[in-house]
């Protein structure tokens, strides 16, 4: 679907769309490694999710993939929040062309 919005010019919700997956493969990732995806909120004492970026620090101290990588991804993840929070100047369609290569080879080698 990100792929299709890409070619039809449409960057913003591409990118949105390809972080979502990114999040969710990491999420995936974290399980499949016995990583906690939840952790308890001090104050009410309630399960929160992990934030992706967390997620992305955990695996790489876990060694499930190097640095490289795991600062692609916080590249990545920062491109989708732009995305997300409407700073659409701060990126163009290049970058998420090469999000989306880059985010479907982590899932080949990672999933």
């Amino acid at each position: 679907m990100a792929e299709d919005l890409l070619n039809q010019g449409y960057k913003d919700p591409a990118a949105v769309i390809v972080g979502g997956v990114l999040e969710e493969n990491l999420r995936q990732l974290c399980l499949s490694n016995n990583i906690p995806i939840v952790k308890q909120d001090l104050t009410s004492g309630k399960l929160k999710p992990l934030k992706a970026d967390t997620m992305n620090t955990e695996l790489y101290k876990a060694g499930i993939y190097n640095m490289l990588v795991q600062k692609s991804i916080v590249a990545h993840l920062d491109l989708r929040n732009m995305a997300a929070h409407g700073k659409y100047g701060e990126y163009d369609k290049d970058q998420v062309q090469l999000m989306l290569s880059s985010i479907i080879d982590f899932i080949s080698k990672f999933n």
